[in-house]
């Protein structure tokens, strides 16, 4: 029996140990990855002249889809926003997911529209389409408005998809801000690659909470005020220009993220469209998308734009980020399981041999594993001979590589597109990369937990997601 204990306590000792080397090595390469392919895109582009995509005959028509439930305070504002963004040829869709506010009614008076016969394909099943509406003043011509039963995110898509004209379509949560240029970046890779079918863009997504916004636009960058928010902004500019970058250069990425991506609509209706059994749509949704492409044997790529253009408000409070987070941990868990064929599966080349193997040990699997870490050395130190030196060694060097690498996604950030231009929020980010392992990472450790635990026992609510709103006023979004 003693004999078990110590070949389970090697085990368990050496597992966590090459895990953490694992996972550090990861990031390095990440990093060293996203470095020089934020260098190749800031060379490439930095005499781009992106009004020419505007007057060329080859730049592909876009709908821009924007699923709208109980966003009544802001309708008029974000509607607004989408209709000003500069491009040739494209049309905005607003899907009124049965709203239960006044939400329909604004847009409506506002947008002088009216109910007009419109006959829907359903080539995606959804929940009937109640009412079609557009607007009686030319200057609104580009703007449809769908009413339907209420059946969620995915269902809102799918119902705009079945009524898209374009041959590409950007789906776009309603209360985010694009900035001007946002579909003429998105759109550059698709009219350069000439070998591959672009079946998807994705570009970085900012923090708006305390940025001044007017007539739709953000007029003003701010580093977010409330700490939680703050904290965010950190774990964006990390996520996004050290790991989406990297998985865009390898060809590997899993999700572009449900605030705004643009889709080829042919591919995502031969693919199904998206799925309304899931919270994770947006990350399911290209996961099917790369599977429809490999096993038909069809060239394609997804690509990532650094640039920032698109600021969404983020949840400020404990409670509502938790409920966020345990959705994202459950939408992961469901398309990782749907999807298990791709598992270390050479035929998906990089999708099946590192995006989903990558996924599962370092995305789903890590606060599983730091829990059990934990754990252990409770149980250790209860048996009164842990290894000092060991653990404060370990703890240090995790302590201070998170540290640096929070802190050269700070520096990458600023040498690259600056957008907190006062030094003294630059300074700020760093102290917050000095207390996020302390304080943000645990309880993003707990949600992850709980969202493993609410997964298990079949809980597959969205959650109410509280926001301010860029008008300072609270409302709710399903």
């Amino acid at each position: 029996m003693y004999e078990l204990i110590k070949i389970l306590n090697f085990l368990i000792e050496n597992g966590i140990f090459v895990y953490a080397i694992a996972i550090f090595i990861s990031y390095i390469v990440m990093a060293i990855l996203s470095g020089t392919e934020m260098i190749r895109y800031m060379r490439k582009n930095s005499f781009v002249d992106y009004s020419a995509i505007i007057s060329s005959p080859y730049a592909p028509p876009v709908t821009i889809l924007a699923p709208a439930y109980n966003e009544g305070n802001t309708i008029v504002e974000n509607i607004r926003s989408l209709l000003s963004i500069h491009y040739s040829d494209f049309e905005v869709i607003v899907i009124n997911d049965g709203s239960k506010d006044d939400s329909l009614e604004k847009i409506i008076a506002h947008y002088q529209l009216e109910k007009v016969d419109f006959m829907v394909n359903y080539v995606i099943p959804t929940k009937p389409v109640r009412g079609v509406y557009k607007s009686t003043n030319k200057a609104y011509s580009k703007l449809l408005v769908i009413d339907k039963e209420n059946g969620g995110k995915a269902d809102s898509l799918n119902a705009g998809i079945n009524i898209s004209s374009k041959k590409y379509f950007a789906g776009i949560d309603v209360d985010c801000i694009l900035e001007e240029d946002a579909i003429l970046k998105m759109i550059k890779p698709i009219l350069e690659d000439s070998q591959n079918r672009v079946i998807a863009t994705g570009g970085v997504i900012r923090i708006a909470n305390s940025c001044k916004v007017k007539d739709g636009k953000i007029v003003e960058i701010n580093l977010p005020k409330n700490l939680i928010a703050r904290f965010q902004v950190l774990e964006y500019t990390r996520a996004f220009l050290m790991g989406r970058m990297a998985w865009s250069r390898l060809n590997g990425l899993l999700l572009i993220s449900g605030a705004f991506g643009v889709f080829d609509r042919e591919i995502v209706v031969k693919a199904g469209g998206y799925d309304r059994n899931t919270v994770g749509e947006d990350m399911e949704l290209i996961v099917r998308m790369r599977r429809y492409m490999i096993e038909n044997e069809l060239k394609y790529k997804i690509v990532y734009i650094p640039d920032p253009l698109c600021w969404t408000e983020v949840p400020d409070k404990v409670r509502v980020l938790s409920r966020q987070r345990n959705r994202w941990t459950r939408g992961t868990m469901e398309t990782l399981f749907k999807h298990m064929t791709l598992f270390l599966n050479p035929k998906y080349g990089n999708l099946g041999m590192l995006g989903h193997p990558y996924w599962f040990f370092f995305e789903w699997l890590a606060p599983i594993i730091e829990t059990i870490g934990i754990f252990y050395f409770i149980l250790v130190l209860g048996m009164g001979n842990p290894d000092w030196p060991f653990f404060f060694l370990l703890l240090g060097f995790t302590y201070l590589f998170a540290v640096t690498y929070s802190a050269w996604a700070i520096i990458f950030e600023e040498f690259t597109f600056a957008r907190y231009r006062r030094k003294r929020d630059v300074f700020r980010l760093l102290v917050i990369s000095l207390l996020e392992p302390l304080f943000y990472h645990p309880l993003n450790v707990w949600f992850a937990l709980r969202g493993n635990y609410d997964y298990l026992i079949g809980n597959i609510s969205w959650g109410k997601m509280e926001k301010k709103g860029f008008t300072d006023k609270k409302k709710i979004t399903k």
